[in-house]
């Protein structure tokens, strides 16, 4: 069985462990950690999942950034253990984060992935909203949590902290 809970400070450098072993090296070179670099992720929408013994098998984090002037969360990485994919962890993750943060002050996600895989949870492409390069426009996806959170939402990604923002 598996059991969803709120990453906690020690599992950082584990759930690290897992984003290397899942996605390319390098990965800290795409433009989306330049908007999480120095920046604390949101503590709550933040989720690891654990089997029975304790072994990590997923983990979730979401990161504060403004577009327009407005907050959106941005959602990623999101990442499953080889040995569990296949077994709707990775939608698990993505559906108690995204109820969390419905639940909370948030009204608006967008996170960079491919569509196809995306839009079951309701992404569509962003029209207008600009991450840092070289991020493909294409794969610029956003959920308004709330009706009409994206409408009029246009501009350029930026850090919580930058002043233009």
């Amino acid at each position: 069985m598996i059991h969803l809970m709120q990453e906690a400070e020690d599992d950082w450098w584990e759930v690290e462990a897992l984003f290397d072993l899942c996605f390319a090296p390098g990965r800290e070179a795409l433009s989306s950690y330049r908007l999480r670099d120095g920046v604390p992720p949101i503590a709550n929408l933040c989720v690891v999942a654990r089997d029975d013994d304790g072994t990590l098998a997923g983990a979730i984090r979401n990161w504060p950034v403004r577009v327009g002037g407005k907050w959106s969360l941005l959602l990623g990485p999101v990442a499953v253990h080889p040995t569990h994919q296949g077994e709707g962890l990775g939608a698990a993750l993505m559906f108690r984060v995204l109820e969390t943060a419905k639940e909370g002050k948030w009204s608006r996600v967008m996170l960079v992935g491919d569509l196809p895989y995306y839009s079951r949870f309701g992404f569509r492409k962003l029209e207008g909203v600009i991450m840092p390069p070289p991020t493909n426009p294409e794969r610029v996806l956003g959920l308004p949590l709330r009706p009409g959170a994206w409408a009029g939402v246009k501009g350029r990604v930026m850090r919580p902290d930058d002043p233009e923002a």
